[in-house]
């Protein structure tokens, strides 16, 4: 997938998702400004180490990927969600912080979190 493939479907994705938070919006009349958005992130983040720790087998819980998967994409969608809150350009950002390594055939040793 080219450099600017990467950054077509994550924009795709966006809009989708930011479609349907408002449907989720209006259904259930939630205020969803940025403080709403970091919150709900970190909310899933939370459910998302729950999970990792029930596969893990170091909390109490049925192991589950499913759900494990599921939750991974909720913390994707409610970041989304809060970039646009925040007015975070998150292509912009991901060019600068991770896609910078694809381009221009970089062959450095790279961090995790991008960092050489």
């Amino acid at each position: 997938m080219g450099f600017h493939s990467y950054l077509m479907k994550l924009t795709e994705l966006q809009a989708d998702v930011l479609r349907i938070s408002d449907i989720y919006a209006r259904e259930h009349a939630i205020d969803r400004d940025r403080d709403w958005a970091l919150l709900k992130l970190q909310e899933e983040l939370g459910e998302l180490t729950k999970e990792h720790l029930n596969l893990s087998g170091r909390a109490r819980g049925r192991p589950d990927a499913e759900a494990l998967a599921d939750e991974a994409a909720d913390v994707l969608g409610m970041l989304l969600i809060y970039c646009e809150r925040a007015g975070i350009d998150i292509e912009t950002a991901m060019q600068r912080k991770w896609l910078k390594w694809l381009k221009d055939g970089a062959q450095a040793s790279v961090t995790p979190s991008g960092e050489r």
